[in-house]
Formats: C-alpha cells, structure tokens, sequence
C-alpha cells in the first residue's frame, strides 16, 4: 500500500494529531504526535516525552518506533508527524535514521494536506542502514 488514498492520509494524520495529547512537552510546550501505517496494515503511534536534562528528550518517531516493536515489529510504509498545532512537522535528523531502520527509502513522509507524501530516500539522501553493515565490516 504504498500509495495512500487522500482518505487514508487523512485518518493518519487524524491519528498523529490524537497522539499529540498524550505528549509530555513541560518545557518546550511543543506536542507532537507521530501515527505509521505497516506493510501488514496495521497503525501505530507515539508523541514525544520531554526530559529536564533536553538531551533525554525522545522524539515522538522514537516513541512511534517503540509502538512498532510493542506490536510486534513490522515494516513502516507511511507516516504522519504533527505539532500540537494540528499542522504537519518534518522529522528531525535523527528520527529520519530511525525511521529508516524501519521503513527504508521508500517510506513516505506526510508532508501536510496541501502537498504531496515524500519517500524518506529524498529527505535522507544516501542514508546508511543495516543493508551497509556486512559490506562495510573491518576485515
């Protein structure tokens, strides 16, 4: 299902959007709420959770990650992230990586309601993943 319908787009983002109230964001007051659509047609969510020490914070794609492994594992075709403002948010550096992991370059990013899904290949340009490991293994 690589190829969402704007219907399915929709009810991820609606799902991301639900995600964002379970968010704990005491310091920067931005939630964020991340919903993933797997190849076996099941969704999973996660929001961010803040930390004091702000290096601890984890991004909603990681607590959306841990759902997946939660659920049993999978492979990730689609996500949505928004802010607490209902409005899509491109995943950070690191969460680009993990999402990687789990859905590889043909993953799509929901890129908001007015502009077409990017696959994660374009957001993270050659991204190194567990495929590179055996290649490039000290002898």
């Amino acid at each position: 299902m690589s190829n969402l319908s704007e219907t399915s787009w929709n009810a991820l983002r609606e799902q991301a959007r639900h995600a964002t109230l379970m968010s704990y964001a005491p310091y920067s007051h931005v939630s964020v709420g991340a919903a993933g659509y797997t190849s076996d047609g099941r969704y999973v969510e996660g929001a961010n959770v803040e930390n004091a020490s702000y290096g601890l914070t984890l991004c909603a794609e990681c607590s959306l990650v841990s759902d997946l492994m939660r659920q049993g594992g999978g492979r990730l075709v689609a996500v949505s992230i928004v802010a607490g403002d209902g409005q899509s948010i491109a995943p950070c550096g690191r969460c680009r990586q993990l999402l990687f992991e789990h859905g590889g370059a043909e993953l799509l990013v929901d890129a908001g309601e007015n502009a077409p899904a990017r696959a994660l290949g374009e957001l993270l340009p050659d991204a190194f993943g567990p495929d590179d490991l055996d290649s490039r293994r000290s002898p």
